[in-house]
């Protein structure tokens, strides 16, 4: 009998343990979303998020800008990113920390060229900076902060960015003459603290 009433109470144990293990993973949400402060200036940046426990969340998004040519410099722009977020109140919910780890190829013109001031490189040949732009791809490492918060059932707002130091080995050209304006012989590297990612996302939950 005692035997009986033990394999009883580890049967329902059991189950009950099982139970909540499904009910849990569940409960896991997945939200899908989209950046609207980038939108509106013709930039394509989507992710998803999934939650992996009560407080911890990851998030995979690709951003792109495919213009050619905005406001007169090149912006040609890709990239893909991980993110592993911590919530300090509940998943998706309230403020968060996360770390970022992202690469991207691009053709852009840097802020720092966009003047009409004299390059002049190793060799003394002299260049227009404003004419110049850079080819190339980044590695970066970053931490973001951010606050989400819920406006319906299904649907939350993200406000977040992100800083972090940069990698990026490129070529340089001269965008009237395709000559290469700095002297690497294969590609020219550099690195830097920048903030990179950002904006406002829009969220709908999956499930």
């Amino acid at each position: 009998m005692l035997k009986h009433k033990f394999l009883t109470a580890s049967i329902t144990l059991l189950s009950a343990a099982m139970l909540t293990a499904q009910e849990q993973e569940q409960e896991k949400s997945l939200y899908i979303k989209g950046n609207a402060l980038l939108a509106s200036i013709g930039l394509i940046n989507i992710g998803l998020e999934k939650q992996l426990t009560s407080k911890i969340t990851m998030q995979g998004d690709v951003l792109v800008s495919p213009w050619k040519s905005f406001a007169g410099h090149e912006f040609q722009y890709y990239s893909v990113s991980l993110e592993g977020r911590y919530y300090f109140n509940e998943a998706f919910s309230h403020w968060y920390v996360g770390a970022n780890i992202a690469t991207s190829a691009f053709v852009l013109q840097k802020w720092n060229y966009w003047k009409d001031t004299p390059y002049i490189n190793d060799k003394n040949e002299v260049f227009t900076s404003s004419n110049l732009y850079q080819k190339g791809v980044s590695f970066i490492l970053g931490v973001t902060g951010g606050y989400q918060f819920k406006v319906s059932d299904r649907w939350n707002i993200d406000v977040y960015a992100t800083i972090g130091t940069s990698q990026d080995f490129y070529k340089g050209y001269d965008r009237t003459t395709g000559q290469r304006y700095e002297l690497a012989k294969k590609f020219n590297k550099s690195g830097e603290i920048l903030p990179y990612r950002g904006g406002v996302m829009i969220s709908y939950k999956l499930k």
